[in-house]
């Protein structure tokens, strides 16, 4: 049963550019431009108007464009839901102005060692990491960290926790890595999904539990589609193109031209939206950028899994009072 038929979230792609090159990413590899505030004005206010609530503005590294707190602040202002993840490299250059900005703020961290995070990030990052956190609970913030889980580091989920998050008050947030294009990352073992499932309980560790419902289910099934990636999530390239049905799969973009509203809801666009999940390359998807959303519109099994983690996050965080 559908329980929401509006859009509910924006990925906002305000650069593909990256200050570092992770292995488990093609993003940065491609040229782009940074998006720009007269287009980002108009579409904020369109967004509104469909329904997003979520506004995630991303990248590559959202903090190499310069006008990131500026973006903020427009969405602030139309009370839309801000988040931002970074590697923390620019941080703590921009972190006074970015102050009060994003509602859920999350540093990237793939271990707690940090030879393999600079080594997975392909720059050296860590450090700024360390840093940022610092920095940032001076400043008031409540920032979260962004695990990406793979087989080879489940096993530091612990001391990611209890030597990094507990000290500082931070929430671990629990990232199953997924594959996509060409970007092949190994997947996941059913114990190593149960183990994060036992983590999702713990304390200062939020994981989404569809998320290992439906790896365990095989992913999204194209006959029966979990996914609704074009009618809960929009996403804007730097180009300012509407990308369909997905980021990931891209299968075709339209100019916007300061005309979202109509756009999304015209009948080019709505028919590739109705074959959201169905498509070939949709078979077997696990991609959490849209799954997230998707279980959050329709009451099923998943929706369900997901629920607990959902008012935990936001109970945490105190983003439930901007949901409702």
């Amino acid at each position: 049963m559908r329980i929401v038929s509006h859009p509910v979230l924006c990925n906002y792609y305000v650069t593909y550019r990256c200050n570092a090159t992770c292995s488990f990413c093609d993003i940065w590899e491609r040229p782009s431009p940074y998006v720009t505030l007269e287009n980002a004005r108009q579409n904020l206010r369109d967004l509104k108007k469909l329904g997003v609530r979520v506004v995630d503005f991303t990248g590559g590294e959202p903090l190499l464009h310069r006008q990131l707190p500026e973006l903020l602040q427009e969405a602030k202002k139309l009370g839309l839901i801000t988040t931002v993840t970074t590697n923390g490299l620019l941080y703590p250059k921009y972190a006074e102005r970015l102050r009060g900005l994003v509602d859920m703020l999350h540093f990237s961290l793939d271990s707690p060692v940090a030879a393999e995070h600079d080594q997975s990030r392909g720059v050296r990052c860590f450090d700024k990491v360390m840093e940022s956190i610092k920095l940032a609970r001076q400043l008031g913030e409540r920032p979260d960290i962004l695990f990406t889980v793979f087989e080879r580091n489940v096993s530091q989920i612990r001391q990611m926790r209890d030597e990094i998050c507990l000290p500082n008050d931070l929430v671990l947030i629990l990232n199953p890595v997924f594959d996509y294009n060409s970007v092949e990352t190994g997947s996941l073992s059913n114990h190593a999904l149960n183990e994060l499932s036992w983590w999702g309980g713990q304390k200062n560790v939020y994981l989404n539990d569809a998320f290992v419902q439906l790896r365990l289910d095989g992913g999204n099934h194209i006959d029966k589609p979990v996914c609704k990636a074009g009618s809960t999530t929009l996403v804007i390239s730097p180009e300012n193109k509407l990308v369909l049905p997905c980021y990931h799969l891209g299968l075709k973009d339209f100019a916007i031209d300061g005309q979202l509203y109509d756009l999304y809801r015209s009948s080019e666009v709505q028919q590739l939206v109705a074959l959201e999940g169905r498509l070939p390359a949709c078979e077997g998807c696990v991609i959490n950028c849209y799954m997230q959303p998707s279980f959050a519109v329709e009451v099923n099994k998943y929706w369900w899994k997901a629920l607990p983690s959902t008012l935990k996050y936001n109970w945490v965080k105190g983003t439930w009072k901007q949901l409702f």
